[in-house]
């Protein structure tokens, strides 16, 4: 048994170790893996071997959608069962991998999202400008178990490891207490659950490609590029028959729609234009980090400028390293200006009373008249944040002084290097 072979433990072990992660139902946390292992796994392995191995069930929590609208719920596995998944992935990813489409690009080794959205982008310059963008409603909760296991299957034949799926499949989840049987899904968490989708959407891909079809397929984020409305609205009505029938899974049929692709948004990204496409960030990436923003600045109202721009630097590099394949550079020079903004809103809330901000203005070099009928204005802080006599008081500069990430200059950074 593969798994098994101490390299490919060890390697699992690790890799577990290194993502850390919360304890499951056990409350064990990774730092107590190694003991626990050292002392027990004896009886683990023989009832590895001898296909007796019970998963512990999975601890369900919801978090909040990026998008805000409703929560994803997700599963924590213990850390024995972390490792022992992350093993079997091990083995598993080599022989699945080698047959996966070239237009599936999720959680995959050499693929990403950013060759997804460029393929897309591709697709509607050489005239393929309307998209059938097909939502798999809680795809990850709806996996029928029978259908997943005989593909599995096909290319698995040691009834160990397929016993093994089997049971992480069935293990149930524990939710306020109780647990509950899983009759079908994949929980959203373990390191097994990636390869699963795309095991399953294998089919998908293989439908698709079989009809000629351009496509490009994340997880289960599938948009297909096809060049007249009547042709997208016929792929649309075919393709949901064919994920209804054949793979037993549901279609959203609200989030899913039959558009120009600048109308819908792709892996955080919209596709602008058509002989001469280029990308940019969806409306709704913009409104998520703004959001984001928002709520960190509501944190550091206590908070000194310097820890405030700290803190905040963070995710500001996170998000343009993602987006940075946008070719519209306005966008990040607008951000940059309302997170100044927000910056400047901080500061005048933490100056309070006109007496106090008087002083800071004085001090921040403006002449005594207009920085006293800047702090008696009687305006909120919002305006007073936009107004010329803060931008005077807190030119760029200091915030370059400060520390504060530009999303423009690393755009800039970016497009030159490139």
């Amino acid at each position: 048994m593969r798994v098994l072979e101490k390299k490919n433990l060890v390697k699992a072990y690790k890799r577990v170790v290194s993502n850390r992660g919360s304890a499951g139902v056990d409350d064990m946390n990774v730092r107590e893996l190694a003991g626990y292992i050292r002392g027990n796994w004896k009886e683990i392995e023989r009832h590895l071997l001898a296909g007796t191995y019970q998963p512990q069930p999975v601890l369900r929590v919801e978090i909040p959608k990026p998008d805000g609208k409703g929560k994803r719920k997700l599963g924590i596995l213990i850390v024995l069962d972390r490792m022992i998944q992350q093993a079997v992935l091990q083995v598993l990813n080599p022989i699945f991998d080698a047959g996966f489409s070239d237009s599936s690009y999720g959680f995959r080794e050499g693929r990403s999202a950013h060759q997804a959205v460029l393929k897309a982008c591709e697709y509607v310059r050489i005239g393929k400008a309307w998209v059938v963008d097909i939502d798999l409603e809680k795809f990850f909760d709806r996996v029928n178990h029978d259908m997943l296991m005989a593909r599995v299957a096909r290319k698995v034949k040691d009834k160990r490891v397929l016993k093994l799926v089997r049971g992480f499949l069935n293990a149930g989840v524990m939710e306020d207490g109780l647990v509950i049987p899983t009759r079908e899904g994949t929980p959203q968490g373990g390191p097994l659950s990636p390869l699963l989708s795309n095991i399953m959407l294998g089919d998908l891909d293989k439908e698709l490609e079989r009809r000629g079809l351009s496509f490009c397929r994340y997880a289960d984020d599938c948009n297909i590029y096809v060049g007249s409305q009547k042709a997208a609205e016929r792929v649309k009505r075919s393709i949901t028959q064919f994920i209804t029938t054949k793979l037993k899974l549901k279609v959203n049929e609200e989030k899913s729609a039959v558009d120009r692709p600048e109308h819908r948004k792709f892996l955080g990204y919209t596709i602008a234009g058509r002989a001469k496409a280029k990308l940019k960030p969806a409306k709704q990436s913009i409104e998520r980090l703004k959001t984001k923003v928002k709520a960190l600045c509501r944190k550091a109202r206590g908070w000194n400028i310097r820890k405030t721009i700290a803190v905040l630097t963070r995710s500001l590099r996170g998000w343009v390293n993602y987006f940075k394949l946008s070719a519209f550079k306005g966008i990040f020079e607008e951000l940059d200006q309302w997170i100044r903004r927000k910056l400047r809103c901080i500061l005048w809330r933490q100056w309070k009373r006109p007496r106090t901000r008087y002083k800071y203005l004085l001090k921040l070099g403006l002449e005594e008249d207009r920085a006293r009928r800047s702090a008696w204005n009687g305006r909120g802080a919002w305006w007073n944040a936009g107004a010329s006599h803060m931008n005077q008081a807190i030119p760029v500069k200091i915030f370059e002084k400060l520390g504060l990430f530009s999303l423009y200059q690393a755009m800039v950074k970016f497009q030159y290097s490139s």
